[in-house]
This record gives C-alpha cells, sequence and structure tokens, in this order.
C-alpha cells in the first residue's frame, strides 16, 4: 500500500496509542495495509526484536516507582533500571515505573520474570495439578498439567500478567514497548507488595 493512502490522522492515533515513533507508526499502517490493530501486532514484534538486541546492554540508571492505595494500607513498590540517566529522568518513564507499582499492589506477584520461579515452586505446584487432574485419560494427562501450570504461572509471575491498566497487554509486552519508545533496555529489577 502506498505511503498516500495512509491518513496523517492514522499515524498519529497509533503513535498516540503506542507511543512508538511516527514513522515506525507510518510504516506498520503502510505494511499492515492501513488496518490499525494488524499495525499495532506488527509493532509489538518489533518491540520484541528491540528488547532482544539490548539484552546483553548494562543498566547504570533507573528510578524507583511507589504506589500506595488510599488509605495507605497497601503499597507497591518497583524499581525499575534503564541505561543512562537521561531515560531515568523522563516524566514518561517514571510514569511507567509509577504504573508498574500500581499494578504490583492490585495484583501481588510472586516473582519478576519465569527465571525467578524456583524449582520446589514448580514442583509443589505440579504435585497439586496432578491430583487435581488425576480422574483425566492417561493420554491428556501431561497437556492438561503444562496448561495448568502456564496459567498457574501467568498469576505469579509479574511480567506474564494482564497489565490492570489494559488487560490485552502483559507487564512484559509494556517494558518491551518502552525498551522501543526509549531505545534503551528496560528491566523490573525489584517488585515489592507491602500490606498493613
Amino acid at each position: 500500500m502506498s505511503s498516500s493512502k495512509v491518513s496523517t490522522e492514522d499515524v498519529k492515533k497509533l503513535r498516540q496509542e503506542t507511543g512508538v515513533s511516527i514513522m515506525q507508526c507510518k510504516k506498520a499502517l503502510e505494511e499492515a495495509g492501513g488496518d490499525m490493530e494488524k499495525a499495532k501486532v506488527m509493532l509489538r514484534k518489533i518491540s520484541a526484536q528491540v528488547a532482544d538486541k539490548k539484552g546483553d546492554r548494562e543498566l547504570g540508571a533507573g528510578t524507583i516507582g511507589v504506589y500506595a492505595h488510599p488509605g495507605g494500607n497497601v503499597v507497591g513498590v518497583v524499581v525499575l533500571s534503564c541505561e543512562t540517566d537521561f531515560v531515568a529522568k523522563n516524566e514518561e518513564y517514571k510514569q511507567l515505573a509509577y504504573d508498574i507499582a500500581m499494578h504490583v499492589a492490585a495484583m501481588s506477584p510472586e516473582f519478576i520474570n519465569r527465571d525467578d520461579v524456583k524449582e520446589e515452586d514448580i514442583s509443589a505446584a505440579k504435585e497439586v495439578f496432578k491430583e487435581e487432574i488425576a480422574d483425566k485419560p492417561v493420554d491428556i494427562q501431561d497437556k492438561i498439567l503444562e496448561g495448568k501450570l502456564n496459567s498457574y504461572l501467568k498469576e505469579k509471575v509479574l511480567t506474564e500478567q494482564p497489565f490492570i491498566k489494559d488487560g490485552d497487554k502483559s507487564v512484559g509486552q509494556l517494558i518491551m514497548e518502552a525498551t522501543q519508545k526509549f531505545g534503551e533496555r528496560i528491566v523490573i529489577t525489584r517488585a515489592e507488595r507491602f500490606a498493613a
């Protein structure tokens, strides 16, 4: 599709919704034939690729996001690390840290990434699930067990949880998009929830 078929308004709308650069939004819309949803999917794939490429960069800066529920009985705290002070001081970056802290306060994740889950936690969950599926046909028990384990981890792992402000994205996708947007590696290095 030629660039003349993609309206400036559509490019602006996609930019507002994703925070990705105007040029990348325009290119994604052109490649998606003007389909906004397809363009969003394409930008998410690009975000994942950008995040992978930056995976070995050193984290030298960051910010702390703190959210307290009204009444002060529940608090979420997140350390959001990046490469430079330039990004760490950006207001949108600070807002991202705050939003993730709000998510932590609301959803109470036990782990940041799947890599943080200890083998004994997985083994304990498997034992519980094996009892639950004991009456199912033997030939499909492994598949059911895998599905239950993935659902369990999705509930417990911060980066896999659906983001509370936009359930179409996981917190991990939010981080990938931020990596693309800010052009730096961004990682949640610590997340804590405190309750009175």
